[in-house]
Parts: C-alpha cells; sequence; structure tokens
C-alpha cells in the first residue's frame, strides 16, 4: 500500500468528514515558506500551518537548538526534577511578557494552556476562601477543544456535539459583532456596556473574564480596537475578576506587537500561550500568572497545591526550540518584518474593496482576513471547502473559516511571495464575482 491508502486504512485527521473529504496531500519536505508534496510540487505555507509556523520550515538556527538538545536530554518528568532549557526559556518569557506575569506553567498545547487558566483563575478564589464558579467570555470566542475550553468557547460547530458536557458561561457582546443588530458594523466601545452590566450583577462570584485580545481567530478572524480591550481591564480591576488573556493564537507578533496586549498596554492577570511559542517545531504550551496569583498556592496545606500536569510537561526538546525562537526574534528584528507584512497587506486591501463578493476587509500585524457574501456563512459554508481547492491547484495553502478567507503567512516570506499570493487571491476574486 502507498502512503495514502495506508492513512485512509489508519488515521483520522482533525476537522474532517472522512467520508467526503479529498485525500489528503502526502507532504515528504518544507523549507522556508515552501511545502514540499510527495508528486513534487512546491506549496506555499499560507496559513503558517494552522498559525504557528514564525520563522519558516526548516530553520538552520532553529534546527541546531532541536540537534543540540537531543543529544543531552529529550525529556524528564517535571514534577520534582527541573533543567536549563525550562528554566531559561522561563526566564525569557518573563522578560518579553506584559510586565507582571512572573510565573510560567507549562502544559503541552493552546486548549491546555487555557484549562490551564481557567482551573488556576478557579482554585485562585478557592485557596483564598471564596467560591467563584462563573467565568465571562464572548461572543464568537473560541478557546479550545477540551471540555473548559470549549465552555468558555462561543456555541458553533465545534462545540455542538458537546453540549450537554459544558459548564454554564456568561456570554458577554463582542466588540465587533458580525450581524450587530444594533449597527450591522463595527460597535466599538457600545459594546462594553454588556460586559459591565454582567460584572455588576455577577462579579462576586466571576472568577475571570476570558479574552482573545484584538484578534478573534477561529470565531471568524475578528478584529478589535484597542480601547476597548483597556476598558476590560479597567473593569475587571473595578470588580475585582482576574483577565485571563488567551494568546494562543494572537501571542508571538500575529498582530504586530509581541502580544496582543501590548496594543493597549495592559497586563492581564493570567496569559495562556502555544501555537508560535516553539515556531512551529514542537508542542508546547504555557500559562503565566502573576506573582499574587501563585502566592495563592504557596502554603504548608497541599490541598491548596495546583493539582495539574502532563507528561510532556516542559519537554526540553521543546522549550530549547523556544528559546531559539525568540532568540531570532531578537536577532532578525522579526516584528519589523510583520510590519512590512502589514504594509503590503494595507496596500492591497483597496482592491479587495472593489469586489462584490468581499463583504469585510480585517487586517492586523500579519493577518488579512476578509469575509464573502454567500447565502449560507459560517464554518460549514462550501465556499470555504471551495476556495481551499482552488487555491490547492494554484499551489497555495489557504484554508478559509467558512466564507471568511485568511492569509496568515510565516514571518519569514519575501515581498514577491507576498505579492503573488495577493495577485492569485485577486484572479480567484475576479473569476466569483464574474459569475
Amino acid at each position: 500500500m502507498n502512503i495514502l491508502e495506508k492513512d485512509r486504512k489508519y488515521l483520522w485527521h482533525p476537522y474532517t468528514q472522512e467520508k467526503i473529504a479529498q485525500l489528503p496531500i502526502p507532504i515528504v519536505g518544507a523549507k522556508g515558506v515552501w511545502l514540499e508534496t510527495e508528486d513534487g510540487r512546491k506549496l506555499l505555507d499560507g496559513v503558517s500551518s494552522w498559525w504557528v509556523n514564525t520563522h519558516g520550515h526548516s530553520n538552520p538556527y532553529l534546527n541546531e537548538a532541536l540537534r543540540k538538545q537531543a543529544e543531552t536530554l529529550e525529556h524528564v518528568i517535571f514534577a520534582g526534577f527541573t533543567h536549563e532549557p525550562a528554566v531559561l526559556l522561563a526566564e525569557k518569557l518573563v522578560e518579553v511578557l506584559p510586565e507582571g506575569l512572573t510565573r510560567v506553567f507549562y502544559s503541552d498545547n493552546g486548549s491546555t494552556a487555557v484549562e490551564v487558566g481557567l482551573k488556576m483563575a478557579y482554585q485562585y478564589w478557592r485557596n483564598k476562601g471564596e467560591e467563584r464558579r462563573t467565568f465571562i467570555a464572548l461572543e464568537h470566542a473560541y478557546h479550545g477543544d477540551t471540555i473548559g475550553a470549549m465552555s468558555a468557547s462561543d456555541d458553533s460547530a465545534f462545540t455542538a456535539p458537546f453540549k450537554n458536557l459544558l459548564f454554564k458561561v456568561l456570554r458577554a457582546e463582542a466588540p465587533y459583532a458580525l450581524h450587530c443588530d444594533k449597527c450591522k458594523q463595527k460597535c466599538n466601545l457600545s459594546c462594553i456596556e454588556s460586559l459591565e452590566n454582567l460584572l455588576e450583577k455577577h462579579h462576586k462570584e466571576t472568577s475571570a473574564v476570558i479574552i482573545e485580545p484584538m484578534l478573534q481567530g477561529a470565531g471568524g478572524m475578528i478584529v478589535w480596537e484597542a480601547d476597548y480591550l483597556k476598558r476590560v481591564r479597567e473593569l475587571c480591576d473595578k470588580y475585582g475578576v482576574l483577565l485571563i488573556a488567551d494568546e494562543v493564537l494572537t501571542g508571538f507578533g500575529r498582530t504586530g506587537k509581541m502580544f496582543a496586549c501590548d496594543h493597549a498596554e495592559i497586563s492581564p492577570d493570567i496569559i495562556c500561550l502555544s501555537k508560535a511559542l516553539t515556531a512551529g517545531y514542537m508542542p508546547l504550551g504555557a500559562t503565566a500568572a502573576t506573582e499574587e496569583i501563585f502566592e495563592a498556592f504557596y502554603d504548608d496545606d497541599r490541598l491548596k497545591t495546583f493539582f495539574h500536569g502532563h507528561s510532556y510537561c516542559a519537554n526540553p526538546l521543546a522549550c530549547a526550540v523556544g528559546i531559539a525562537n525568540l532568540e531570532l526574534f531578537e536577532q532578525e528584528n522579526t516584528l519589523e518584518k510583520i510590519v512590512f507584512i502589514n504594509s503590503k497587506f494595507r496596500e492591497f486591501e483597496p482592491k479587495l474593496s472593489t469586489f462584490n463578493i468581499v463583504e469585510d476587509v480585517r487586517i492586523i500585524g500579519g493577518v488579512l482576513a476578509f469575509e464573502l457574501k454567500v447565502s449560507d456563512g459560517g464554518y460549514l459554508a462550501d465556499i470555504g471547502q471551495n476556495l481551499y481547492q482552488e487555491f490547492l491547484k494554484r499551489n497555495i495553502v489557504l484554508r478559509p473559516l467558512g466564507n471568511v478567507l485568511l492569509f496568515m503567512p510565516p514571518y519569514i516570506i519575501e515581498e514577491k511571495e507576498i505579492d503573488w499570493v495577493l495577485s492569485e487571491i485577486e484572479d480567484v476574486l475576479t473569476s466569483h464575482d464574474s459569475k
């Protein structure tokens, strides 16, 4: 049997209806922004391999960091032991994170980083003698696929099969409601009233407000205003609840700042990280908290221990490549590269507005997204799968979120490659406009 026959026999792919899905594409290698297929094609990775890649595939500096670590220590249990890569990565994270986040707890992916944050917030209050079982999240939120992360996420195709397993979460209006009944456009700060009303009524029972700052990802690539983020921090302070920033997607430059919270110059009480943490090389999650939160667990009473852990928690290989990732940000002035990508997207924006099929354009940092006018919107919209296949024929990987098309390349993409992808997008939209 060839690789595809074996794939069909043994594997089960994520977010895939196996009965009707196209056969997966075998990838045999990758370099820079290009994926190499088994049949000799090269595909431009326009989604950073699910939003994780920062410095390109098979980066020599990252390769060397991984190789050196593999020759020394590949893994060790992190309960009762420690190692240099975990310590140095935590030190580097604390240096670049929003001020006040001083304690790093490792896990192994974005969903678990959020799960850790939710549990940490709940037990923080419990350790202080308060029972606060309520969380407040936003419309269009997506926080992951574990039970707690799904509970914090808004109702969608992702969560529907598991609805009866989820705990109740209070839902505030998002600052950019795609189908806002009030104004059919950006709500800006009018929607902050929804959050304030919930906090005013429920703050004594609320552990935390959890948000995706500046950019709500899987919910539709919804871009915020920095003023809204600042107001969320002020309201959490006013009503005495914790603020959890889910920066699994937005961390490490995706929005043009190192962290999305930096746009409003605010610090959350807890921040959740993964995806670009290891430049797309290794699974790793990190949840960082303030010293005040840590101290609520620091006690002679063992029942106040944070009872959470993962077998591959603080994996040395992942930590080593995470360190190298942050070193490259400094050495190669990566944030400036993202500024350039953003400028190219801004130049392209007027062209997008000329297409009848384009309803809304959203640009932030290294992310270009736009909504398409279709009768069947949402994640399951047919146009998403159709466009995915259409761009694959043009040797580009763009994986739409239903009727929201997005381009989010690795930061090392060259100008000519950006221009080529944008030209292909323009060509595809032209063909759809003429239908």
